[in-house]
């Protein structure tokens, strides 16, 4: 009964999605059931052309239908045009809408929930399930509404000429329903895992391709082909289960039909029953009983278009009821000063994981740099993340120019960041267009050359033929890793945010490239709050402040010089680095 209740939820969400285009919509369902109208219009007259035409030899009446037959295949083609070509516009029109509101829905949900869905799963969603969309809002409907509007002529055709006869036909009304109903059930099970499974489809094929080199470099190619062999063939059998069940469901309905078919002939020999009906209205009936097997078939099959289409749909809103980003916030600042205090921030990313931060407390006034160093996965880029709200912080506060970050609007909040991290994104784009991605104001071509200078991007466009409006290829693929860097650093010079967060900014950088770039973060962070996550101790020698970080805790803080003095954690880093590289 539930499952059956969201059903109900789902169609009727679905047709919310239909309402704006009702007009286009409502001319598609009359221009079927006009279709099928003319094709039981032309069914009613060969008890004419029989009785009449051939019995009596009446030869206007043969002249007639001559000329009556082209005139209606004419006007039932352009009946079949118009109702195929609205139905599809509304069909597509729907898709349209649905892919953009999943598409913007995605970027308004919170990172935590991306963390937990695959991006092929995802993309799926967005490419398949919505097909699977169009599918129950085009074709189905398509074949339920002309079909049955033929399935009701044909009916009302049989009562015509015959009622006890076409009595015995409505025998089978109650066991197609029946069969109907089981195969639903099964549609929409068959469908469902379907789904999931060209979702699994994309995520393994994704994977290859983002990893392509490791998958080469590490001869993989042999076990990524049996796991995709593996997800290919569970894609294989549930499709094949959705065929064998339509094709069994088909062959039992129409052998239900055929069964009363042959009750009718049996009836229609008694001689009472041979007395009343002529030859014409015996083969009309006939006719219209054989006719009706196709119809009966056709709206089996579109059974399992249409609970796909539910099941896809019901995938879809899914997504689109997932709770997006909490911004209650309402201040709205145009630039911030920057001093920030993080005032006892305990969280975790899942509730029943370890804390990544516990206790942690430190404040970075305004144009001084923090800078944080420590292990992997001792909670330096948790800071930054809870900073710009990828993720809200569960015990404690943090402070932005003495108000809580959460009161700030997210767009406004975000606006006072540039960060610059060891993960550079970049988009299939140039390398000019990369650099302005995000600037808050409009910017022209010489605020754009400038940053590049500044982050020495030039050096190596310079080289390029078509210098800063090369394209940098999908996620920078044709640039190395210290470009790309350079790309992400002039990116937050033009960006000019009061706060910046360099989280391993140098990593991918050869010495001489890291030289330029301290320069250039030199540069930007004058007059700028920076908070500096690095691994490298020879970049953060000179910040105000160095915190140590050891599982989610802060252990030593003071200066350079103060952390070297004291001969803890931070002196044995240090001089772990120092006598590696000598």
């Amino acid at each position: 009964m539930d499952s059956q209740l969201k059903k109900k939820t789902t169609f009727k969400r679905l047709l919310g999605y239909i309402k704006p285009y009702k007009a286009a919509f409502i001319a598609a369902v009359l221009c079927m059931i006009g279709y099928s109208a003319i094709d039981t219009l032309f069914l009613s007259q060969i008890e004419t052309l029989i009785d009449d035409g051939l019995t009596e030899q009446d030869s206007n009446i043969l002249l007639y239908g001559a000329l009556f037959v082209p005139f209606i295949f004419i006007l039932r083609g352009s009946l079949n045009v118009a109702s195929s070509y609205f139905l599809h516009w509304v069909g597509f029109k729907v898709v349209t809408k649905m892919r953009q509101q999943l598409f913007d829905h995605m970027m308004k949900l919170p990172v935590g929930f991306h963390d937990q869905h695959s991006t092929g799963d995802l993309i799926s969603k967005i490419t398949y399930d919505t097909q699977q969309v169009a599918e129950a809002s085009s074709r189905a409907v398509l074949v339920l509404v002309k079909e049955g509007a033929f399935v009701a002529g044909l009916l009302g055709l049989m009562f015509y000429q015959s009622w006890q006869l076409s009595l015995v036909f409505l025998v089978i009304g109650p066991l197609v329903a029946k069969v109907v109903g089981v195969v639903s059930r099964r549609f929409r099970k068959v469908s469902s895992r379907i789904q999931t499974a060209m979702g699994n489809v994309t995520t393994t094929a994704e994977q290859m391709i983002n990893g392509h080199k490791v998958v080469i470099m590490h001869q993989g190619q042999k076990g990524e082909s049996a796991r995709f062999s593996e997800i290919n063939n569970i894609t294989r059998n549930q499709n094949m289960k959705l065929v064998n069940t339509r094709a069994i469901s088909t062959s039992v309905i129409q052998f239900i039909a055929s069964l009363s078919l042959s009750m009718v002939l049996v009836i229609a020999s008694f001689p009472e029953m041979l007395g009343e009906l002529s030859a014409g209205a015996f083969t009309t009936l006939l006719t219209a009983m054989i006719m009706l097997l196709r119809p009966l078939k056709q709206l089996t099959n579109v059974n399992s278009d249409f609970q796909r289409g539910i099941a896809a749909a019901t995938s879809v809103f899914a997504i689109l009821d997932e709770p997006i980003e909490v911004d209650k916030g309402s201040r709205v600042v145009d630039r911030a000063a920057g001093d920030i205090v993080f005032d006892d921030v305990t969280f975790s990313y899942q509730k029943d994981d370890e804390p990544a931060l516990q206790h942690i407390n430190f404040k970075v006034d305004q144009g001084k740099t923090v800078a944080l160093v420590g292990r992997s996965g001792s909670g330096k880029s948790t800071i930054s993340n809870l900073l710009t709200r990828f993720y809200d912080v569960e015990q404690g506060s943090i402070l932005l120019d003495g108000h809580n970050i959460k009161d700030y609007k997210l767009k406004c909040l975000r606006r006072q960041f540039a960060l610059v991290s060891q993960h550079v994104i970049l988009f299939n784009d140039t390398i000019a267009n990369n650099i302005a991605y995000g600037a808050s104001k409009d910017v022209s071509r010489e605020d754009i050359t400038k940053a590049a200078e500044q982050a020495y991007v030039t050096e190596f466009t310079d080289s390029m033929p078509k210098g800063l409006d090369t394209m940098v290829g999908e996620n920078g693929v044709m640039l190395s890793g210290g470009q790309r860097q350079r790309i992400a650093i002039a990116r937050a010079l033009l960006q000019d945010a009061p706060i910046l967060i360099l989280d391993e900014a140098t990593s991918a950088l050869d010495t001489e490239s890291e030289r330029h770039i301290q320069d250039a973060l030199g540069t930007l962070r004058k007059n700028r709050t920076a908070i500096v996550i690095a691994h490298r101790l020879s970049t953060i020698e000179n910040a105000d402040e160095i915190l140590v970080m050891d599982n989610g805790e802060i252990i030593e803080r003071g200066t350079h010089q103060q952390l070297l003095d004291q001969e803890g954690s931070y002196f044995q880093l240090h001089n772990l680095q120092f006598s590696g590289s000598a």
